[in-house]
């Protein structure tokens, strides 16, 4: 698959790019040398991996079910803040694409699931949720 065609290869691409960012300018490590870099990326990854809505999906802010746990959540958004202004002189594609891509502000209707007797919008499931008491 490539960039320009399947939408949740691109943002995993995205999200690696803007942790990168993050961590070489301020732990000055590649991810894969910090461990606090390499475990959030892991973790987004994880997450958009088991995003329910998959290539229908809004950007992560706009969604109305928040897979991160809320500190790992500020954690991306500083992450966020940092690498996005950055990202159009090191990455204009991806960044390109990830205005574009944040313009819909809803899941599209096609891959919304009905939800089953119990369900909530509050996790999107996976493994990094399977030890969470209900």
């Amino acid at each position: 698959m490539s960039i320009f065609t399947n939408r949740m290869e691109r943002e995993g691409e995205t999200v690696k790019a803007m942790i990168g960012l993050y961590c070489r300018d301020h732990h000055k490590l590649k991810v894969a040398d910090c461990g606090s870099c390499s475990e959030l990326q892991s973790y987004a990854l994880d997450r958009l991996h088991h995003c329910p809505f998959h290539e229908g999906k809004t950007s992560c802010k706009n969604c109305p079910i928040h897979c991160y746990k809320p500190d790992i959540r500020e954690k991306v958004r500083q992450v966020m803040r940092y690498s996005g202004p950055r990202m159009m002189l090191r990455h204009p594609v991806l960044t390109i694409f990830h205005l574009l891509d944040d313009r819909r502000k809803e899941p599209l209707s096609d891959y919304l699931k009905p939800k089953s007797v119990g369900e909530t919008d509050e996790d999107c499931g996976g493994p990094m949720n399977e030890g969470k008491a209900s």
